[in-house]
């Protein structure tokens, strides 16, 4: 993108905003056309209205659908009145299913089939994901059987599988042509789908024998065969297959696009390093959202009483664990009677230790997603993780504990802080490698609420640790 356009739509972006955010009036008019206003308002509220449409109409559907995403639910419902419904689709297929909700809703079953049809297969396929099941109905009805065939392949397939990034337009030639016709056959299709570095080589029951390069058409004489220029062995996926692994795939193997096949061989559709990078960004951004406790479906702009719902069950819990070290402080009561400079080193052993173990959790959800863990390297990775929790915490407990004796002039104190920040360190690593591997064994999702378990436990055990310690050492 160059920085003229850039700050174009920077501009027209900020212009949509304001002028949405800051005029209620002109929300309510598009909200309920039938409302009167004053008539000192009605010019004031056409002008800007004509406005809106004019700036926001001139714009990509991905942007329309970053700048929906930025407005609460009633100013993005104003908004989408006056996109016009045939351009509906191509922004839904653009916005976050964190929005969806609050944009479909307000779009009667003719509205959104009218919006879907004009979208390709595959785009149809991937929000019919989304329908009810009527509406889901209503659409494969006006579908030819073939199509019909295809979407019903897809929608029952998991969300995280290879079928959810798939799609159809797909360029198919036979292994006994020349590249010459292959040329003419590219010049006569006018249009090559965005993201085509090659073609596909099937056989008369459309089993996939090989791809052929758009390079290879270009730099090999004419007069070649596709079967003499082909690779036979290209690399493919299956439709059941997880989308993380193509993913992967695709960085490892430097992929532009790949075959998509049945579990017989035959081709289906293909994968485009377009799909790919939405679909890691939409993977980074659920993690983010797995790893505080939240919800993939919250909208940052949801209505308050909607978030509440969706955020409690993970306070409840942090309230139970806030509770459970309330409790452990309250053993040592008389501890921290008799040394009160426990009370403000306390937060420095649960804070480190809560750090420590992020960055561990961190690291073992990362290698958990990219299958970089495997019965043979664990116990590797898990004595890697405690010796560099032991070394920071020998390095920076010693810190913490001369700052300790320059501040409070007692060595026993210094050499508890010291112990209690290499422990609880300890604990954070050992923690930080277990949540996740535990999750995955009871087929949970290892980043669902991993920074709110491995926080808990931290401060948890940091306090028992410290106070414990103080206990044994200072009091005796």
């Amino acid at each position: 993108m160059s920085e003229v356009y850039s700050q174009l739509l920077a501009q027209r972006r900020q212009k949509i905003l304001e002028l949405v955010l800051n005029n209620p009036l002109l929300v309510d008019s598009l909200l309920d056309p039938e409302k009167k206003l004053n008539d000192s308002h009605v010019e004031q509220v056409a002008q800007q209205k004509q406005l809106l449409v004019e700036t926001i109409l001139v714009l990509h559907a991905a942007d329309i659908a970053d700048i929906l995403e930025s407005m609460p639910e009633e100013a993005r419902q104003a908004v989408w009145q006056i996109i016009p419904v045939e351009n509906r689709g191509r922004i839904l297929v653009e916005a976050s299913e964190t929005v969806w909700e609050s944009l479909i809703e307000c779009m009667s079953d003719k509205q959104t089939l009218q919006a879907i049809a004009p979208l390709d297969l595959d785009d149809q396929a991937w929000l019919s994901r989304f329908l009810s099941r009527d509406l889901t109905g209503k659409l494969l009805t006006g579908l030819e059987p073939k199509q019909r065939a295809r979407i019903l392949q897809l929608i029952g397939k998991d969300r995280g599988g290879v079928a959810q990034v798939m799609d159809f337009n797909i360029i198919t030639v036979r292994p006994n042509v020349s590249l010459g016709v292959v040329q003419r056959y590219l010049r006569h299709l006018k249009k090559i789908q965005s993201g085509t570095d090659k073609i596909f080589i099937i056989d008369h029951q459309n089993q996939l024998l090989g791809e052929l390069l758009l390079t290879d058409i270009l730099l090999h004489t004419p007069h070649a065969q596709v079967l003499d220029v082909m690779n036979p062995h290209p690399v493919t996926f299956q439709l059941d297959e997880q989308a993380e692994n193509a993913a992967s795939a695709f960085e490892r193997y430097n992929l532009i696009s790949a075959a998509v096949t049945d579990g017989e061989g035959k081709l289906i559709g293909r994968i485009a390093i377009e799909d790919i990078i939405d679909l890691v960004n939409q993977e980074n951004e659920n993690n983010i959202r797995k790893m505080g406790g939240i919800r993939e479906e919250e909208d940052v702009f949801a209505p308050v009483a909607k978030s509440v719902r969706n955020r409690w069950a993970w306070l409840a819990l942090n309230l139970c664990t806030a509770f459970v070290a309330s409790r452990v402080i309250g053993l040592f009561e008389d501890t921290i009677a008799h040394l009160v400079a426990l009370a403000t080193l306390m937060p420095i052993v649960a804070g480190i230790g809560g750090n420590t173990g992020n960055q561990t959790i961190t690291m073992i959800v990362r290698a958990l997603a990219l299958h970089q863990i495997e019965p043979s390297n664990f116990s590797f990775l898990f004595l890697r993780e405690i010796g560099v929790a032991l070394i920071n915490g020998i390095l920076w407990g010693g810190v913490m504990g001369g700052i300790t004796y320059l501040m409070y002039h007692n060595l026993a104190l210094s050499g508890v802080m010291m112990l209690a920040m290499v422990l609880n360190l300890l604990l954070a690593a050992f923690m930080g490698v277990m949540i996740p591997l535990i999750m995955t064994k009871l087929k949970r999702d290892p980043a669902i609420g991993s920074s709110v378990l491995i926080t808990a436990t931290t401060d948890t055990g940091g306090f028992f640790i410290f106070l414990g310690l103080a206990t044994l050492f200072l009091l005796h």
